[in-house]
């Protein structure tokens, strides 16, 4: 069975390094599709769209990725926390028709709560968890094409409908990170793929073995991903330069500045990406071959694996082994490492087809095809007929 492999959309910016440095790329529309154009032609199996007051608007995002991308897979940040549940019903079911049935909706619940308030949001961790399962509910009930009556805690509708359903039915998939108990519960009562963050595989294991069991019990069952950034090269120490070069920029200050800035967010996955690395450099690598740097200042995912082609596709398949069927990738830049990781990566991954031609010789002159190219298969019956 192959495996769902996802790339990243930098919404918010592109950079050759982290921290300070000349190689800022801005989030322009031109370069996020430059972007989904080259991992739809790659073969990649789809994009995440983020969210969040620094990105662009992940909806406009991808309405545009629809556009210019054929197959791909469009994985949209749903921020429960902002939107209403009728109003951002319509729009993912006008998106799901637009896209042909290409969408995904990635449940955010939000876990800063400095950036809430700048929104008008001022509900604690467990009440925005609470408030997402009421949400969720009338979201799914109207994409379903149920005239919905709710009234909850935090939404109430009267008579509720979508009169232009979605492509794929019920309603598309939805996706949630979370490694809190309410996470987990919100991921198990209403969600199809539960999105963990790169821990240690042992760590990983324990989150998907909580929500599988908690599933279990109201008779569901959810399938699992991993959201990591891949720093692959040729070689193993070519890989760990490049990892070294990435961070090279960082000063202890600015480090510590920006942790304590992660530490004031009531985030349980935020919490256990920092534990993994302390602020510190000299215990970056967390794991075989997993890494830590880019936590130092990065939000979010911030571990990466580190490695050759055949490290990197082993530690993938420890996460596999434990139940994850699908990954989300990033690299930085994101568009030339979506090359780079295809390249290297995907020859040794089930379902994936290589995007290079190998043990040919190429000089990039206009000749090749005829001078360098290998018999085809008539001349080689031919000749071997001849022999």
């Amino acid at each position: 069975m192959g495996l769902d492999i996802f790339w990243f959309l930098p919404t918010s910016g592109d950079t050759r390094y982290l921290g300070k440095s000349d190689f800022g790329r801005p989030p322009t529309i031109d370069y996020l599709n430059q972007i989904a154009v080259v991992a739809d032609n790659l073969g990649y199996d789809g994009l995440l769209i983020p969210t969040g007051s620094g990105c662009h608007d992940p909806f406009i995002v991808a309405a545009s990725a629809v556009a210019v991308t054929k197959r791909l897979k469009l994985l949209v940040a749903l921020r429960t926390s902002l939107g209403s549940p009728t109003a951002d019903a319509r729009a993912a079911a006008t998106l799901d028709q637009a896209s042909n049935g290409r969408v995904l909706f990635n449940v955010v619940v939000g876990g800063d709560a400095a950036e809430l308030a700048a929104d008008g949001v001022f509900l604690n961790h467990d009440e925005r968890y609470e408030a997402a399962a009421e949400y969720l509910k009338i979201w799914r009930d109207v994409l379903a094409g149920k005239t919905v009556n709710f009234e909850g805690k935090y939404h109430r509708v009267v008579g509720a409908r979508n009169f232009f359903p979605p492509v794929q039915k019920p309603h598309p998939p939805l996706y949630i990170g979370g490694s809190s108990p309410a996470g987990h519960a919100l991921a198990a009562e209403q969600v199809d793929v539960y999105l963990s963050w790169g821990e240690p595989p042992q760590a990983v294991g324990e989150k998907i073995a909580d929500v599988r069991r908690r599933a279990a019990a109201l008779g569901r069952t959810v399938r699992f991903g991993v959201r990591l950034h891949v720093i692959v090269r040729e070689t193993s120490q070519e890989a760990w330069a490049a990892a070294d070069k990435l961070i090279s920029n960082l000063d202890d200050e600015s480090i510590a500045k920006i942790q304590q800035r992660y530490s004031s967010m009531d985030s349980e996955g935020q919490r256990r990406m920092a534990a993994l690395h302390g602020g510190r450099r000299d215990q970056l690598e967390v794991s075989p071959n997993l890494w830590a740097g880019v936590g130092l200042v990065r939000g979010g995912a911030g571990t990466a694996l580190v490695g050759n082609p055949q490290e990197v596709a082993a530690r993938l398949k420890e996460y596999v082994d434990l139940g994850v069927d699908r990954f989300v990738l990033s690299g930085y830049p994101h568009l030339e490492e979506a090359i780079r990781f295809a390249e290297l990566v995907f020859p040794l991954l089930p379902g994936k087809t290589p995007v290079t031609t190998r043990d040919r010789a190429f000089t990039g002159g206009p000749f090749d095809a005829s001078t360098l190219a290998e018999p085809s298969p008539v001349e080689q019956k031919q000749q071997a007929e001849t022999v």
